[in-house]
């Protein structure tokens, strides 16, 4: 009865205030209202069930606009964002700054989170987690919200206010504010706990691994590291407090916490590695085995660490071994990339550079198993750097083992190897191995992958460029092959056709390993060469292949866009066919180009081909000249259609891959406006009036496309006897097209479909009827 009875009058009490606050235009009414409720922010009930509402009709309240000269309402105002709950004031200034447009409301929030950040709101906001009962009532949900904005202040901000966003707000400054935040509430912890007290490190490192896992663990870590390392260093509290936020970081942030701390400072861990599961597997496997875009400095940061203590020394044996069976994987060598291969074998010179001599007597067995496979398979690799890698780390390995009579010697940079076992053999405690000589076989490893780059030769024949393409192991080989490929099987007709369908399967199914410039262009001329070397066969052999299982709709777009160009190098007429390469190196790869628009311009110059112009006088017949293309028409057009409508487990063609439909209608339309007065349009009227009506405008625009090319193709005297009746339906169709449809490309192509059709119905109807009349009749009339 007794909280009830003081719960009303406070609640009447803030009540009144608030009133007072949104609706009051007397300064002296504003005033006593906020001195009122700032005199309640000791008050335990007002902070726990009236603050956030009274501080959100603040934010929403003009008093402060109208009375903006009066300072102490001003003062007063600030004083109920500084001296309230810290959690609920962060919590609503960002969400009223991630939610507000510009207005005077935005403008006090950001100047009042500025003051919130330099007068050490953050510090209390963080303690107060810390104490034993302080953040008991919290919900996991609010919990994680407050973490949540603590972590992500700098987005929250800057996604709002843009250029608008203050300094203090900017990652630069706001996260070593923050660290500076941690620094303060760890002292007070250690405080703390000399006087007695418990504490719960759980909020704050939380907050640390929500930090590191967005990526700002080195803004972090820079004014953490150096402070905990001067205070770990003296003081064996500081060590356990230091130790315990470590073990409490979630498991899901552990491995950015322990590879942003690791950058700056190892020995902050302590043996962390030994009581935390995932820490161990983080520093133990992950950063050495699974990942290799680390650098060398912080590889030795690992391994260092692992052998500055006896307890931890255990595992760095274990990470020897581990790394020794990597290194002499031969299916490990054949499958990863030469600059994986020298992140592990720097590893593992680091690893062995670490070990007594008792621990490298008692791993024995493995380094010199390791020693044999690693450098057997690395020579019998086709690559230079991995050859030579081979004949470094081996040399090494071969040193360490100290056997007599079977060392290993390479003739590899024989006077800097030399010199560099020399200084090895001088080296002989295990850190002065880590410091000197091995600091030496280092260097040499990463100067060698930018120094030995195998200087392979160009290919001469097209067997040779094929091998080159299949075998794919040496990155400058495969670019050689690619760049001279079209050369070479377009001036060795008679090799390119002993081999079209291997070299177009390998095309098909070659990848771009290891980013080759102009990798996707210089693909598309090889295959387009091929095409239009060995007709028939490739043609059968795309065709075949883009129904077929298992290939993916890039792989089936690249059939149709060679198709395409092949076409239209082999329509060119025969009288030039020593410029028919020069569409191919004209046209630009399928991702560089919009097809609508390039084909778009085939038409409409074909359009004004057929258009007469009065002014211009009659346009003159063009004459017919023999061209490559026409007599193979049909072994492009017709395998196309055949089965278009059968689903397959990995390709459905008027399912979900309607982007591929689109493709082959465009492409069905060049093939067909490229074979003039070839039997074709019946064909592909059939096929297209199936999905004229598509959801996809992509579909539509190629269906439009496909009837504008057989309009151009087909004389005006074959449209009216082969197509008949379906001529009226169709002409129906597009004008609908050309007047209701969403998309601009479908009605633009239908109003010049509608325009050709118009010109051979007016052209060959007065001819048709001409043709019914008897010569003499046609005489007398």
């Amino acid at each position: 009865m007794g909280s009830a009875g003081t719960e009303a009058p406070m609640r009447l009490q803030v009540d009144s205030c608030l009133r007072t606050l949104s609706a009051s235009r007397d300064p002296g009414e504003i005033v006593h209202a906020l001195r009122t409720l700032t005199r309640n922010l000791e008050d335990a009930e007002f902070t726990r069930l009236h603050y956030t509402h009274a501080i959100q009709v603040l934010v929403s309240a003009h008093c402060l606009g109208r009375s903006c000269d009066d300072e102490e309402i001003k003062k007063l105002w600030c004083e109920m964002f500084l001296r309230g709950p810290p959690d609920q004031t962060l919590l609503l200034l960002l969400d009223t700054i991630s939610s507000r447009g510009e207005s005077a409301a935005l403008e006090r929030c950001m100047s009042v989170l500025e003051k919130f950040l330099s007068s050490g709101r953050l510090q209390l906001l963080l303690w107060s987690r810390c104490e034993v009962g302080g953040a008991c009532s919290d919900s996991p949900q609010l919990r994680e919200t407050i973490i949540g904005h603590l972590a992500a202040l700098p987005s929250i901000t800057c996604n709002h206010l843009h250029t608008d966003t203050p300094d203090t707000f900017l990652p630069q400054q706001y996260y070593p504010l923050l660290a500076a935040s941690m620094l303060d509430t760890l002292e007070k912890t250690c405080c703390a706990l000399r006087a007695g007290q418990d504490c719960s490190l759980g909020f704050v490192a939380q907050v640390l691994g929500k930090v590191c896992i967005q990526g700002y663990s080195s803004q972090i870590f820079e004014t953490l590291a150096p402070r905990l390392s001067s205070l770990t260093r003296v003081d064996p509290l500081w060590q356990r407090v230091t130790q315990r936020l470590l073990e409490k970081v979630p498991e899901r942030c552990t491995e950015c916490v322990i590879t942003g701390l690791i950058r700056s400072l190892s020995g902050l861990m302590g043996n962390l590695v030994l009581t935390n599961k995932k820490a161990q597997f983080v520093l133990t496997h992950k950063l050495l085995l699974q990942q290799y875009q680390h650098t060398t400095p912080l590889l030795k940061s690992v391994l260092g660490y692992l052998a500055l203590d006896s307890e931890r020394r255990t595992l760095l044996k274990q990470v020897v071994r581990s790394v020794c069976q990597v290194w002499c994987n031969s299916s490990a060598v054949k499958h990863t990339s030469v600059e994986q291969q020298l992140y592990v074998s720097k590893a593992l010179l680091l690893c062995v550079a670490l070990l007594s001599r008792s621990e490298i007597q008692e791993l024995r067995q493995e380094m010199f198993q390791c020693m044999l496979g690693g450098v057997q398979c690395r020579l019998d690799s086709g690559i230079e750097r991995i050859r030579r890698m081979g004949m470094i780390v081996g040399e090494c390995l071969s040193h360490k083992l100290d056997t007599p009579g079977s060392q290993l010697k390479f003739q590899v940079s024989k006077m800097k190897a030399f010199c560099m076992l020399q200084k090895l053999q001088m080296c002989t405690s295990h850190f002065y191995y880590y410091n000197c000589g091995l600091e030496i076989f280092i260097s040499f490893l990463d100067s060698f992958t930018d120094q030995e780059k195998k200087k392979s030769a160009p290919p001469r024949y097209v067997r040779d460029c094929l091998e080159a393409l299949m075998s794919s192991d040496d990155a400058e080989r495969v670019e050689l092959s690619l760049q001279l490929a079209e050369a070479l099987l377009r001036k060795n007709v008679k090799a390119t056709q002993e081999v079209s369908v291997q070299f177009s399967k390998v095309l098909l199914h070659l990848e771009d390993r290891y980013s080759t410039p102009h990798f996707h262009t210089l693909r598309q001329k090889a295959m387009v060469a091929l095409t239009v070397t060995d007709i028939k066969p490739v043609v059968d052999y795309w065709t075949t292949e883009f129904y077929s299982l298992n290939y993916s709709l890039r792989q089936r777009m690249d059939i149709l866009e060679v198709l395409a160009l092949s076409a239209q190098e082999l329509s060119e007429p025969i009288i030039n066919k020593h410029a028919g390469a020069q569409p191919i190196s004209a046209v630009t790869a399928l991702e560089q180009r919009d097809d609508i628009t390039h084909w778009r311009q085939i038409v409409e110059k074909r359009i004004q081909s057929k258009t007469r112009r009065i002014s211009k006088g009659g346009t003159p017949s063009v004459k017919a000249v023999p061209n490559r293309y026409a007599p193979v028409a049909g072994f492009f057009f017709f395998p196309l259609l055949r089965n278009y409508d059968k689903p397959q487990v990995t390709f459905d063609l008027l399912g979900s891959d309607h982007l591929v439909l689109g493709r082959l209608l465009h492409t069905l339309g060049l093939l067909m406006h490229l074979a003039i007065n070839a039997p074709m349009g019946r064909a592909l009227l059939d096929f297209v009036w199936a999905v004229r009506f598509h959801t996809d405008q992509m579909v539509r625009r190629g269906v439009v496309f496909a009837v504008c090319g057989v309009f151009l193709s087909m004389p005006g005297e074959n449209l009216l006897t082969e197509l008949g009746d379906d001529l009226m339906e169709t002409r129906a169709w597009l004008a609908d097209v050309a007047e209701n449809d969403c998309d601009a490309d479908c009605r633009s192509l239908a109003v010049q479909s509608l325009m050709l059709l118009d010109k051979n119905l007016k052209t060959q109807l007065p001819k048709l009827l001409l043709s019914f009349i008897p010569n003499q009749t046609m005489f007398e009339f």
